[in-house]
């Protein structure tokens, strides 16, 4: 599938690393608004680029764009490419406004077209083993969900030098500006919905806890660094998801079931391992056996990424799964409804101090399959 990316930022690098591991995808041009950012890439890695966005929406070859600006910039950009009959796989969140995500989703079902939202992190190693131990009932009857995304004290490090391979800059005030529940919540929360099915309710709490992010600069929003939510998911179990940039980095999952735990370590890293300890009843006591049991990742489908950064993912999943659907004319696994869904999510959680406590979700989604490497 011929795709242009939309979007030359910092994220940009670790798409264009990771695409040559999806063959069936190729490169047909990057474009920003930033004539510099695009040079950059476009020099960086040999492939051509857009003037501007109605090159891209001009292009007959193009079918596939790669939207990857700024979240707020997400709706318009993914609504144009849309009208312009292209499939769009979009940086999280598909909109900052759940109307707009809503428009978007009903606009691609109208067109005949996919509509896709990063993350795609579920298709990884990781994932798909945990849902497997879980459809083998690996820990029993699951009750509670506990999963961390902290990345440590992001105000205090020296975010104003990092920079990607090709030398573009972290976009510190746009991620301070968004919040780091729209940008990071989606990683396990596309795993949760998966596994457990729709949500039905989400009650949360979401401060700012460290107002001064940039000294002697402005931010335009006031989002959260800190939240917590407890989601009830329609299958009866029960997840606490919190975000921060301000905890120390922690971005474990564990699932507690009848029998046991099941866990892993880093959900950034496709491989990480994944283990399960029985649950030990002595008297009125609950002990977990110190023996774990290792559950065997499967062979990669695909190289591992090298990608410089904290994370290890394979960033091109993503759009290679919306290509497969398309060319093997079956649902894709982040579907616009599925993807809908996560990003009603993600805002119950960041909007938390505006729609109160308790917030009953609007939006559902078939379910998904698993990968069939995983089965």
């Amino acid at each position: 599938m011929n795709l242009a990316m939309v979007g030359s930022g910092f994220v940009a690098d670790y798409y264009l690393a990771t695409l040559p591991l999806h063959p069936e995808l190729r490169v047909l041009g990057v474009m920003d608004k930033r004539v510099d950012r695009a040079e950059l890439l476009s020099c960086s890695y040999g492939v051509p680029k857009y003037p501007a966005l109605s090159d891209v929406l001009q292009d007959k070859r193009v079918e596939l764009v790669l939207n990857l600006t700024d979240p707020r910039s997400h709706f318009e950009v993914s609504k144009a490419a849309l009208l312009a009959s292209k499939h769009v796989y979009s940086e999280k969140p598909l909109a900052m406004v759940m109307s707009q995500a809503t428009e978007l989703v009903e606009l691609a079902e109208s067109r005949g077209l996919l509509l896709a939202s990063a993350p795609c992190s579920l298709l990884g190693e990781t994932a798909q083993t945990l849902w497997k131990a879980l459809r083998d009932r690996a820990v029993g009857t699951v009750r509670v969900v506990y999963a961390e995304m902290d990345d440590g004290m992001v105000p205090r490090m020296p975010y104003r030098k990092w920079e990607s391979v090709s030398g573009l800059p972290w976009p510190y005030k746009d991620e301070f500006e968004v919040g780091c529940t729209v940008e990071h919540a989606g990683y396990y929360l596309s795993w949760l919905a998966a596994w457990f099915g729709p949500a039905v309710t989400v009650t949360s709490f979401a401060s700012v806890q460290f107002p001064d992010k940039l000294p002697n600069e402005t931010l335009d929003m006031d989002s959260p660094d800190f939240s917590v939510a407890c989601i009830q998911f329609a299958s009866g179990v029960v997840a606490r998801l919190t975000c921060s940039i301000l905890a120390p980095r922690d971005h474990s999952l564990t699932i507690v079931g009848d029998s046991g735990v099941l866990c892993t370590g880093d959900s950034w890293n496709y491989r990480s391992p994944v283990y399960s300890r029985r649950m030990l009843t002595i008297r009125r006591r609950t002990l977990l056996n110190p023996l774990r049991k290792h559950h065997r990742l499967p062979s990669a489908p695909h190289k591992a990424p090298k990608t410089k950064g904290a994370q290890s993912m394979d960033f091109a999943r993503g759009p290679a799964e919306l290509a497969a659907a398309v060319r093997e004319n079956r649902p894709c696994r982040l579907s616009p409804r599925f993807s809908l869904h996560v990003n009603e999510l993600a805002l119950a959680i960041h909007l938390a101090r505006d729609l109160g406590a308790t917030y009953r979700m609007t939006t559902t989604f078939d379910p998904i399959e698993p990968m069939p490497w995983s089965k």
